[in-house]
């Protein structure tokens, strides 16, 4: 007996990449009203989340590259979002902190995001947008475990 083939849309990896490409267009376009960029709101809420870090510690913990970390910290600290300092351990290394500036700003990009969450999700009830954030957070919690996750 002959298998029917099956169709992209019934592949959750399919749906799920599709659905990413949404998700970005509409967070980028989000930030972009408040004057941000993905990259500002990663780097500002790690340093929210976490206090004070270098450079190397804010790309770990918001899986950004180091380069784009500089340039992102450049940025915020350019518009007086975060503090650049040396690392009075390493001289060799910058601290960087958040403004009372930046907690500002981050709370603002915040309601962005919570804005694109509630037009991303529009079709989902309360109970439906938390089953699908808490098997999203499962999923991506094993890949990370497994030593698969990207970065």
């Amino acid at each position: 007996m002959a298998q029917t083939p099956a169709r992209l849309s019934e592949k959750p990896s399919w749906l799920l990449t599709q659905l990413a490409v949404h998700a970005h267009r509409l967070s980028a376009a989000g930030f972009a009203a408040a004057g941000a960029r993905g990259y500002h709101y990663r780097v500002l809420a790690a340093l929210a989340e976490f206090g004070p870090a270098s450079q190397a510690e804010l790309g770990r913990r918001s899986t950004m590259d180091r380069s784009d970390v500089v340039a992102a910290v450049s940025e915020l600290a350019g518009r007086g979002l975060v503090d650049r300092t040396p690392d009075p351990v390493d001289r060799r290394r910058n601290v960087v902190s958040l403004t009372e500036a930046g907690a500002r700003q981050l709370r603002v990009l915040d309601g962005a995001l919570d804005r694109v969450q509630d037009e991303l999700l529009a079709p989902l009830g309360a109970g439906e947008r938390q089953a699908l954030t808490g098997l999203l957070t499962r999923l991506l919690a094993h890949h990370q475990t497994a030593g698969s996750s990207p970065g």
